[in-house]
């Protein structure tokens, strides 16, 4: 159902060019993939409607009526044959395509050596992902991924230093500091700290410009345990304090899976972990609260491996 009311929802562009104009047809085609439109049948190509949007759309439209071809604008109240969640799925899963694909990139950058790596190639990463941020109109979870994946790869730029043998002793009844909302790595992270490493360890949470001098911060963009090479910061923790246990190296492997989304070790266990984690944060449960059922699921886990 199409409507002339400036409250519905949807803008829809329809057009035709000449068959001779294929160069102009490109041009056209380009932009409404820098725009986020997404193709609606053979009925033209649909964006949500605000202002910003709107503008381009006539824009556009002048264009192709320059290009010798018959464009509108139309306000869309609603579409008899698919409902507003199909329609804001078909937006969800044209970003999510674009994310993964610069996650994919990110992740190969990350298996390059620090001494080879062209910062340029970063700050194309960055343009790429505030480009696709500009078109994600209902906000994909995979963009909060990104922004982690952007911040430690420009941390990993400056090369570290050789971490000193630690001394196991020196951290034991600490404070332990992470991020608020804690997903999958981190609540591993704690388990792992929990039951190998510190048995009298406490979380707490702060920022990164607020960790108390006195904490051991994980799973930090900057400083602590973090993610280190191709390694998820349980990865990292269980290399730096040298625990040896097949089970946690299972559990390592999953958390590595959906974490890092690279299926290194092909196991899916882990995104059903980490979906009931978003489930709790999305009900609002508090991080101590949060952090503690995540903790009680990966030792369930641990316990179940044989």
């Amino acid at each position: 159902m199409l409507v002339s009311n400036k409250e519905a929802p949807w803008l829809l562009l329809t057009f035709t060019l000449p068959a001779k104009r294929a160069s102009d047809r490109v041009k056209v085609w380009r932009k409404l993939q820098r725009y986020g439109a997404v193709p609606l049948g053979n009925s033209g190509y649909l964006l949500p409607n605000n202002p910003a949007n709107r503008e381009r759309f006539e824009w556009l439209a002048t264009a192709i009526r320059k290009y010798a071809g018959e464009a509108s604008v139309v306000n869309v109240q609603s579409i008899d044959n698919l409902s507003t969640p199909q329609l804001v799925g078909r937006f969800a899963e044209a970003r999510a395509r674009e994310y993964q694909e610069l996650i994919r990139e990110l992740q190969k950058l990350s298996s390059v050596p620090r001494h080879k790596r062209a910062p340029g190639h970063l700050s194309r990463f960055r343009g790429r992902f505030r480009e696709i941020v500009e078109i994600d109109f209902f906000n994909s979870p995979l963009q909060k991924r990104v922004e982690e994946l952007l911040a430690r790869a420009d941390t990993s730029l400056t090369p570290a230093k050789e971490p000193a043998k630690l001394n196991p002793r020196a951290y034991t009844g600490r404070f332990w500091v992470t991020r608020p909302r804690p997903g999958i790595d981190r609540s591993a992270s704690a388990w792992l700290i929990r039951r190998f490493i510190d048995k009298k360890a406490r979380f707490i949470f702060a920022p990164e410009e607020h960790v108390p001098r006195e904490g051991v911060p994980f799973d930090m963009f900057h400083g602590g345990f973090g993610h280190r090479g191709e390694d998820c910061t349980f990865e990292t923790l269980q290399k730096s304090f040298r625990v040896r246990d097949h089970k946690v190296s299972v559990i390592g492997q999953m958390i590595h899976d959906a974490d890092l989304l690279d299926e290194k070790f092909g196991r899916k266990e882990g995104f059903g972990i980490d979906e009931v984690l978003k489930g709790w944060a999305k009900k609002g449960v508090s991080d101590k609260e949060l952090l503690e059922r995540g903790i009680e699921l990966i030792a369930a886990i641990y316990h179940s491996l044989s």
